[in-house]
């Protein structure tokens, strides 16, 4: 059993559950938030080794979510990855200046997803 936690800051069931599903079936453990605040209040509480984070939510955006974990000490030290259906140009720019170590675009490439994911947790 893997004991790397990962939490999945997604405010969309179908998102939500695809990404936990690959996560489980590769051994990750996982805990979800369904926007920024909650995600704050879960890294917080559950402190995961790598967050996932959706960029537009209610309640909390995931680039104003990001800003706030890196500014505490508890949490800056855990990476972002964005999860995102952003596309535009000059939005990767926006998202890394956020905070976010990493981003991938949705609809997410299963495959990728996971080498992306896997990256984080062999270069600890």
């Amino acid at each position: 059993m893997n004991d790397k936690l990962i939490l999945i800051i997604e405010d969309n069931e179908k998102s939500t559950k695809l990404v936990k599903d690959l996560l489980q079936y590769k051994g990750y453990r996982t805990v979800e938030a369904v926007n920024g605040l909650d995600g704050i209040e879960s890294a917080l509480k559950y402190r995961p080794q790598l967050i996932l984070m959706d960029i537009q939510m209610p309640v909390m955006d995931g680039l104003e979510a990001t800003r706030k974990l890196k500014e505490m000490p508890e949490t800056r030290s855990i990476p972002v990855v964005a999860l995102t259906s952003w596309a535009m140009k000059g939005d990767e720019k926006a998202i890394l200046e956020a905070g976010c170590d990493d981003y991938m675009s949705k609809p997410i490439n299963t495959r990728s997803f996971i080498e992306l994911v896997d990256r984080f947790f062999n270069a600890s």
